[in-house]
This record gives structure tokens, sequence and C-alpha cells, in this order.
């Protein structure tokens, strides 16, 4: 069975369900959290110098957005925004949180076709994901660019729309303290440190590695000393054939 319309749980008629115990059992309400399917909330460049900040806002008051569709517009935005401006030109903030979960009371459904059980009314119903709760004139998505890219991300954003299902705008300012702290990508550039230290790793035993052969031909070139005795596995020397058949021919 495939997922429901997003019309089936776009309301806010009642309270949000979030409470959620870890150590206090006792005050546990939710059996099961149903997991997270938007997997990423910044994207992008962060470390760059913007001037402009672009945002898709909602104009539905008191709406309720589902994660996978979250997840959904997100990706649409971003592989637009990397495709045309590339991905070190832009960083992209997801402003909202599903931190709602959803109760549905599901009915048994027969193969008959002539009876669906209706089940009791006002039933609490059992988890079945999450979503978040929007306000009106609320920012769902930030954007920040420099100028001349203002109109594409303008474009990306309203891709989203589809995904969402609500009434939404665009709009473009130069506040980009508004899209809040900025991450930090650390994680790069420990990459890279450890890409150049395995690298120079890997120089110093080829070297040693070469020298070794070199040492091993100059050794084999060189003779042995006046008598030294002949190293093992090498070949005796001409002297040392000649000298027992000098001692064959006095026996003689």
């Amino acid at each position: 069975m495939g997922i429901r319309p997003a019309h089936c749980y776009r309301t806010t008629s009642k309270p949000a369900y979030t409470r959620i115990a870890v150590t206090k059992h006792d005050k546990n309400f939710i059996g099961t959290n149903p997991h997270l399917r938007t997997r990423q909330f910044n994207m992008g460049n962060p470390l760059k110098k913007y001037d402009s900040i672009v945002d898709l806002m909602n104009n539905d008051p008191h709406v309720q957005i589902r994660d996978n569709a979250l997840e959904a517009a997100r990706l649409n935005v971003n592989r637009h925004l990397i495709n045309t401006i590339g991905k070190d030109n832009f960083f992209m903030r997801l402003r909202i949180v599903p931190y709602h979960i959803m109760r549905e009371n599901k009915l048994a459904q027969g193969a008959g076709a002539d009876r669906v059980s209706s089940g009791m009314k006002h039933a609490f119903g059992k988890p079945i994901g999450k979503a978040a709760r929007v306000r009106a004139g609320q920012k769902i998505f930030s954007v920040l660019c420099n100028e001349t890219h203002v109109e594409d991300v303008k474009k990306g954003l309203l891709r989203a729309i589809p995904k969402l299902g609500l009434r939404m705008s665009v709009d473009a300012h130069d506040d980009i303290t508004s899209i809040g702290t900025l991450p930090k990508t650390v994680r790069e550039e420990k990459v890279e440190v450890k890409a150049e230290a395995t690298a120079a790793e890997g120089t110093a035993p080829a070297a040693e590695g070469a020298a070794a052969p070199a040492a091993g031909k100059d050794a084999k070139g060189a003779a042995p000393a006046k008598g030294a005795a002949p190293a093992k596995g090498a070949a005796p020397a001409k002297d040392a054939k000649a000298a027992p058949a000098a001692k064959d021919a006095k026996k003689k």
C-alpha cells in the first residue's frame, strides 16, 4: 500500500504529540519513535562570504508538512542549485524541524469490497511518521548566495512548491544574519591533512626500497678482499680453481 495523500495530515486540530522520555519510562507517552526521513538540514559552502539571501515562506495558516515532503523538496532544490551555480557558490538551510509525531488508527480492510471496518470513534492510533507544524509567514528554506545568482536561486526554490503542496512565496533581501549561525566544515580540512600525511608516508618506503636494490647491485659488483672467505652462494674465484690443479701436478 502506498503513502496516503498530504491533505490527510495537513490540518493541526489536535495538540502536538512530542513526548519522548528515554530515562523516565513512566512519562514516555510514545511507544515507538518513527525515524526521521529528512536526512540533512545544512547544504552547500558556509565558509564563503555572501551578500544576499533568498527565503521560501509559507502563506497558509497553521498547516503540517510531512518529513518525506521536506526531503523531496530539499533534494530537488539542492540538485538544481548544484547544477546551475555550483556547490561552492551557495549555502542552503532547512529552517523547520519535523517534531510532531503523527498517529493513525489503521482499519482492517478485507478482501471483500462490500465492507470496511469502521472502528471506534476518536481512536488514539499508532505512530506512523513525523511532520513539521508551520504558521503563516514562517520561513521553510533559506539560501545564501551572491547577487549575481539571486534569480537562479529563486527558480530553484520555486521547484519546492509542488513537493510541499502549499501556497508559498519567495523573498530576496540582504539581511544575511537572519539565517543564524553557520556551521564550520572542519571535517574536510582534516581529510585533506590525512591524505597529505599518507602520501608523504608512502613516498618514504618507496625511496628506501629504491635504495636497497642499488646497494645490492654495488655489493654484487664489488670483489672480495684479499684472503677473505667468499660469501655463501658466491662463485669461487679463478685463483681458487687453479690452486688444486697445481697440487695434483706436484703429486704426479
